[in-house]
């Protein structure tokens, strides 16, 4: 992904309740996200920590949702049909580290809903 203007945030959750799937599955998952990371679309990704069923969340950006869903849909766990309760939703990080890339860009920080 050469270019990232118009990229919106999306966040990515799915669980793994096949415990031996996941392990099993693991390395070529892991390799995938490094290359996602290497061709820009994934922003960060790593597991819920005390949850009953292993799950993680990745942050993507992307053109639209079907976008993170085609790119969703490359990781080895989905291939193998090791994901569960998958869901996408669009994000707008207005506070914080990502707020430039936010829709209140233009609005400092200490101004928004002022």
């Amino acid at each position: 992904m050469a270019e990232t203007q118009n990229m919106t945030f999306f966040l990515v959750h799915y669980s793994h309740p096949d415990r031996k799937g996941w392990s099993q599955h693991l390395e070529p998952h892991l390799d995938w996200l490094l290359d996602r990371v290497g061709d820009g679309s994934l922003v960060a990704s790593g597991p819920t920590v005390g949850t009953a069923v292993p799950s993680a969340l990745l942050l993507f950006k992307a053109a639209n949702h079907d976008a993170v869903k085609t790119i969703i849909d490359t990781d080895p766990f989905m291939v193998e049909g090791q994901v569960s309760d998958l869901w996408i939703t669009e994000w707008d990080p207005i506070f914080g580290v990502f707020h430039d890339e936010s829709s209140q860009a233009s609005v400092p920080m200490e101004k928004i809903g002022r």
